[in-house]
């Protein structure tokens, strides 16, 4: 066996010294042992980024730390020189490395911003950090100005500029109100990333004075604000009212701009625009459109769809953000704003740059002396960068030549280079967008193999799984790694045997056969060293018997049994558990070698018990669960799912099939009623498991079949009645070889999305029917009309294609084959479909009119010419108008593809229609025919439009109306019919009267005094009668009900209780646009009384939400609203006398909104005379009042009797010798009190109290808070809370005190007697 691995090796060695050696990187590995004899140069580890924002209140700190052996010293450059940082107090650099450390405290910081660059040196070269720009963070002041109030329509659009300072970084930017709350945004108002907001537009709710632009510095985390913007909302009402005064009641302001239109873009301008943006960084683009309703804003990509994952929307839609870009994002971005309105789009053509960026960055390179080595640097860019190369900082064209050096652009080819040689190369790769620079040191190493791992380590596998063995080496040159087992003389390679490039030995699948030594052996020119490692295959560990499910009754005892197989070697640890916790802490709990037992059953003790048998390696595990039950008298038969099946067996291992066998596990008292087998495919879905076949109950083998190149493992469940078993153990697994497919792609589609492409899309196979790796699509395509060759391309990894360039709606064939590594699926069949369409050429042709009656035409046209279609013909749409300058609304209907003529239902008689025709595909709608008319013909008139009864006298009355708002033809005349109405409602003989077109009034003699008569008015014309409107009415009895009329207020004629003033009515004009009256009311009248204003009218529409508004006259305020509940009178109530009103009827929808407003009447409530009860003047009071007086006057003679008989007592003389301060004689000079006097008149009454000052003091009154208190002042707040303690009280009861010796007065006389 030596001899034999020593003519191996020397073999190995000389092919080494052979061969030219074209060393790529060497990593040397971070082993102490290993680094302390290696020279090494140096490498940057750590330095700060190229820009380099610093805070200004803090230190600066430029980082720089490298590594190398020696360890390298540290110089920096600013500004391109040098730095000289010991000539600095402020500079200082920490120990062991380069970093700087700038104290700017009492300094300027602009004095230390500039271009920074460490250099890190050894005797070995010199590596150099990027340039290192720092700059101080600048958080500068908003510039003074004054904003005035913005004053705006309501629904225009609207933009509130932010301009926020220049800072460093820049400022992030946010809107806020006076209480420091965020805006509310929406798709109608929105932030712009330029941090102006924008208004689609505008409502009379966005009025508001606090719109406030904040802008945060994050690096100083400082908030600067902008001065507070006001805007002012107005709507057209306001407006006009507002502009009135000063334009003489000019219509100044209209509907139109703050009317419903179509959207425009206010970001960007213009119908496109274009965008730049690096590769690598976030693509922004952002669309605000204005318009009424707000529109809505939608985003596609006209070359191909938005990038899934990394396509995000933000600000309601208006702004697409696309995070690393790629070269694949360039193209046009067609952003879309549409409304009820209309739709508008902008084109934003992207384009991709790119800053430098690494495909391969240079590699450290560890050569041997006399060998062979490639430097390289491969950058890319676009523009594409220029590449410059440096030798330990310094231009390599300006360094000292070296003739085993050869500079390519991107590349440095070292060969047969010599000890000594070491240095750091610097690739720098630059273009107008940036730079990279790189260090990549070449070390010039000899160095015999060393193997790092541990001698005779121990590796411990579980048997049918891999195996790794590790053979760590390091060597200059690179050790060539071979392996040998124990007993072969070979070296380990082949199928079960793969060395990987670090040296690591794997064994696919360890049996126990491979149990054993293995050596690994480095060899280089230099020398060789061996490494010796084992290897022990063990056993799996199996539960051979799991735990079974146990029914027991209530303090009963139950055994759960778990037996296991392991490898004897190893040492298992059995652990159980219940319901995936540990064990209950109690003595009937007793866990064996084996198994669990419990004791004395309770209902706690009911779960799922679970053993677990570990052992350093592996590990298995079973449960079963436990049920308690009554005791029964005689135990019924459980039945459960069955066991799982164990010991599944692969044989017959064909290339498509393989025979699999099992043994079921037990039924549980329910026959097993088939066997499912299951598939796992390891290599594409591991861990995902498919059903493959079913066999009956009864066998216990089956034979399947496979797909090719996968990776196949079995198991297989049992069912019964009661439901399903577990899922046995996975066997081994099994792998086919790859084939071509079998199959190819489903669903294929082709159709056109554009008028020049076709899109050609298919389900895609999967993973098990790829049959084999490098699976592709063969896309090809050809027209069908004429003798075309089939066009193809390859394409993988996505489900559709594109042909572009295609003629508009022509007919292709086209075929999806798959395609992998091992060949193609058959010959697909062909599918046929269309490429995209456009908008049909021509109008139909041949368009005319037949006019069938007042209300109905038929459009008959010639069918449109297929050529013309340029698509899938979907019909006819016929466009129809009233000529009519009020009526603008365009009607339109569709008809079907295969249609040449169509009705128009519903026209107005008597009136000028215009239409045209129009064919239409799945694209849209083509040119219009040219625009015909027609007239419909004469049909009946609608209602008049008033009918109101006048000048009522004691037997005539006057009948005046409107004409019809729909002539519908020429009028002939009109029809009045009237008739009495009897005191039972009863209807009396008809009377008829035929009137001319052209009077709009009747006067009616002969009329029944006190009668009530009900009138009906037609409307005629050569077609016949209209509609009629009603009216009803009383003829008065005498001259005084002329100035007292009855009204109706909801229930009846009722007379007026009091006198009726007259009432001036007058018609008011409405301001422009404002509330125009409608023929919906009429015969609208007022009368003022006592109780209120009565208001009667007549309406004719639909709407019953009837309301009476009014609002005080010539003033600014707004109506007032009451619901009249579908009457025709109604009684305002609380109006103020000697005030002018303005009132009107309206009705409005069940939205709120009005339909129909009547005439304003101006109403003036008179002063009426007080009818109130003078109180003084009746009976009762005046008795009551002399009572009280009489009683008054007793009580006071009573008093100065009493106090005539008391005179002068002790308590009184006290007093006089010993007087109070506070009840001293007021002197004329001084103002303090003069000769006491016991006169009635002198004394203070009980209850008041005089200080010293003079003053009274009014709250220290009988029942005063301060009796209560126990001491200090007491006081209220501001809004009316009590915050002090009560208090006066010794003060009270000396007080109280000295007024008990006085007599009381005859106030106090009245207070003691109540």
């Amino acid at each position: 066996m030596e001899s034999i691995l020593q003519c191996v090796l020397h073999v190995s060695v000389t092919i080494l010294l052979l061969l030219g050696h074209m060393i790529t990187a060497l990593e040397v590995p971070l082993d102490p042992k290993l680094l302390e004899g290696l020279p090494q140069p140096p490498t940057i580890t750590h330095q700060s980024p190229k820009d380099y924002i610093v805070d200004p209140r803090e230190s600066i700190v430029v980082h720089c730390e490298a590594k190398g052996k020696p360890h390298p010293s540290f110089s920096w450059t600013r500004n391109g020189t040098h730095f000289d940082i010991d000539k600095d107090p402020k500079v200082t650099m920490k120990p062991g490395a380069g970093t700087l450390v700038i104290d700017i405290s009492g300094e300027k910081p602009e004095a230390y911003e500039g271009v920074y660059q460490c250099t890190a040196r050894n005797e070995h070269g010199a590596a150099v950090s990027n340039n290192i720009v720092v700059r101080q963070s600048r958080s500068p002041l908003w510039a003074k100005e004054r904003i005035e109030p913005i004053v705006v329509q309501e629904g225009v659009s609207l933009v509130l500029q932010c301009r926020p300072p220049a800072g460093l970084p820049p400022p992030i930017i946010f809107w806020m109100d006076n209480n420091f709350l965020r805006l509310i945004q929406n798709s109608r108002v929105s932030q712009a990333l330029n941090g102006d907001l924008y208004f689609s537009n505008v409502r009379t709710e966005d009025t508001r004075s606090d719109y406030i632009c904040y802008a945060r510095f994050p690096h100083t985390q400082t908030i600067q604000q902008k001065q507070p913007i006001t805007v002012r909302v107005l709507n057209v009402d306001a407006i006009n009212e507002t502009m009135a005064a000063f334009l003489n009641d000019t219509d100044f302001f209209s509907d139109s701009p703050s009317g419903e239109r179509r959207p425009t873009f206010l970001v960007p301008s213009g119908a496109s625009s274009s965008a730049m943006v690096l590769r690598g960084d976030v693509l922004q683009l952002e669309c605000i459109a204005e318009g009424l309703p707000t529109p809505e804003i939608s985003w596609r990509k006209d070359s191909g769809d938005l990038p899934m994952n990394r396509t995000t929307l933000h600000n309601f839609q208006k702004t697409l953000m696309i995070s690393d870009v790629t070269e694949a994002d360039a193209g046009d971005y067609r952003c879309m704003a549409s409304n009820s309105q209309g739709a508008v789009y902008h084109i934003i053509t992207v384009t991709v740059k790119a800053a430098p960026y690494w495909i391969s960055t240079p590699k450290n390179l560890i050569l041997a002396p006399k060998e062979t080595g490639v430097l390289s640097c491969l950058p890319s860019g676009n523009p594409k960068p220029i590449i410059s190369w440096s030798m330990n900082g310094i231009p390599i064209e300006n360094s000292p030549r070296d003739p085993s050096r050869k500079v390519e652009e991107d590349s440095i080819i070292f060969s047969d280079v010599q000890p000594g040689s070491s240095a750091v190369y610097q690739c720098n790769t630059s273009n107008e967008f940036g730079y990279l620079l790189a260090n990549a040191f070449v070390n010039v190493l000899a160095e015999p193999p060393r193997v790092l791992t541990r001698p005779n380590e121990v590796y411990q596998v579980i048997a049918n799984g891999p195996a790794l063995l590790d053979c760590a080496t390091f060597g200059s040159p690179i050790p060539k790694i071979t392996w040998f087992k124990e007993g072969q003389n070979s070296v380990l390679d082949g199928d079960d045997y793969e060395q990987h490039n670090n040296g690591s030995l794997e064994i696919h699948t360890a049996q126990k056969a491979d149990s054993g030594k293995y050596t690994c052996v480095a060899i280089n020119s230099l020398g060789k060293k061996e490494n010796h490692v084992y290897l022990e295959v063990k056993e799996p560990t199996r539960i051979l018997k799991q735990p079974e499910y146990k029914v027991v009754q209530r303090k009963g005892n139950v055994l759960f049994e778990c037996k296991v197989k392991h490898d004897p070697s190893l040492i298992p640890t059995m652990t159980w558990l219940k319901n995936d916790g540990e064990l209950p802490d109690d003595e009937r709990f007793v866990v064996d070698m084996d198994s669990l037992t419990i004791y004395n059953v309770t209902e706690g003790d009911e779960g799922t018990y679970t053993c677990i048998m570990n052992t350093t390696l592996d590990q298995d595990s079973a449960s079963a669960r436990l049920t308690l039950v009554e005791a029964t008298p005689t135990p019924a038969i459980i039945y459960d799912q069955p066991d799982p099946p164990t010991d599944l067996e692969m044989t017959e291992l064909r290339a498509r099939s393989v025979q699999l066998t099992w043994v079921p596990g037990s039924d549980n008292n329910s026959p097993i009623q088939r066997f499912i087998i299951q598939y796992e495919d390891v290599l594409h879905q591991q861990g995902v498991w498919h059903n493959l076949t079913e066999v009956p109950g009864t066998k216990t083998t089956a034979h399947l079949a496979l797909s090719p190149y996968v990776l196949y493992a079995f198991r297989v469940l049992a069912v019964n009645e009661v439901g399903f078993s577990q899922p046995s153990y996975p066997s081994a697994r099994y792998q086919t070889e790859p084939a071509a497919p079998e199959e190819n792609p489903s669903e294929v589609d082709a159709a056109g999305n554009e008028h020049d492409n076709l899109v050609i899309s298919w389900k895609a196979l999967t993973s098990l029917q790829s049959s084999g790796p490098g699976l592709q699509y063969k896309v090809s395509w050809r027209q069908t009309d004429g003798d075309r060759d089939w066009e193809s391309v390859t394409v993988a990894n996505v489900s559709k294609y594109v042909v572009l360039g295609t003629p508009t709606y022509v007919p292709f064939e086209v075929k999806v084959q798959a395609v992998n590594d091992y060949g193609s699926a058959p010959e697909p069949t062909a599918v046929r479909g269309f490429s995209g369409e456009d908008l049909p050429m021509a109008p139909p042709e041949a368009v005319q009119v037949l006019v069938e009656n007042s209300t109905l035409a038929e459009v008959q046209w010639d069918p449109i010419n297929p050529q013309m279609v340029r698509g899938w013909l979907m019909g006819y749409k016929v466009y129809y108008w009233k000529e009519d300058p009020q009526i603008e609304e365009q009607k339109v209907l569709t008809f079907g593809r295969n249609k040449t003529q169509g009705k128009l239902p519903g026209l107005q008689p008597y009136s000028q229609y215009t239409f045209n025709v129009r064919a239409f595909n799945e694209k849209g709608e083509g040119p219009s025919s040219p625009n015909q008319q027609f007239n419909t013909p004469e049909g009946v008139p609608g209602p008049p439009a008033s009918l109101r009864i006048t000048n009522p006298s004691l037997d005539s009355l006057t009948v005046e109306w409107g004409p019809p708002v729909e002539l519908n033809g020429q009028l002939t005349g009109y029809t009045l019919r009237y008739q009495p109405i009897n005191s039972t409602n009863e209807l009396g003989p008809l009377e008829e009267v035929t009137l001319p077109a052209n009077t709009t009034s009747c006067t009616l003699h002969s009329l029944k005094y006190s009668t009530r008569y009900k009138f009906y008015l037609n409307a005629n014309t050569v077609k016949g009668a209209g509609p009629a409107v009603t009216e009803e009415t009383v003829i008065i009895m005498d001259e005084d009900l002329m100035h007292h009329p009855a009204v109706d207020v909801g229930k009846g004629h009722t007379e007026l209780p009091h006198p009726v003033f007259p009432t001036t009515l007058s018609l008011r004009p409405p301001f422009p646009k404002v509330h125009l009256s409608s023929p919906g009311f009429g015969n609208v009248s007022s009368s003022v009384g006592e109780d209120g204003a009565v208001l009667s009218w007549e309406y004719w529409g639909q709407d019953k939400n009837l309301f009476v508004e009014y609002t005080v006259d010539n003033s600014k305020e707004e109506w007032t609203k009451e619901s009249v509940n579908g009457s025709q009178t109604y009684l305002l109530k609380g109006l103020k006398a000697g005030t002018s009103y303005k009132v009107r009827v309206v009705a409005k929808d069940h939205t709120g909104v009005t339909v129909h407003s009547s005439q304003e009447l101006s109403i003036t409530v008179p002063v009426i005379p007080s009818q109130q009860v003078d109180i003084a003047t009746q009976g009762w009071f005046i008795g009551l009042m002399c009572a009280i007086a009489l009683l008054i006057l007793v009580l006071l003679i009573a008093c100065f009797i009493k106090r005539n008989k008391g005179g002068k007592y002790p308590v009184k003389e006290k007093e006089d010798a010993h007087a109070d301060p506070e009840i001293q004689p007021m002197k004329d000079d001084d103002g303090t009190f003069g000769e006491y006097s016991d006169t009635e008149d002198h004394k203070p009454l009980k209850g008041s109290r005089t200080p010293s000052n003079g003053t009274v003091k009014k709250d220290d009154s009988d029942d005063s808070l301060v009796d209560y208190g126990e001491g200090g002042e007491g006081q209220f707040n501001e809004d009316g809370s009590f915050i002090g303690q009560y208090s006066g009280k010794k003060e009270r009861d000396t007080a109280e005190g000295n007024e008990s010796s006085e007599a009381p007065s005859p106030v106090n006389a009245m207070n003691s007697f109540v």
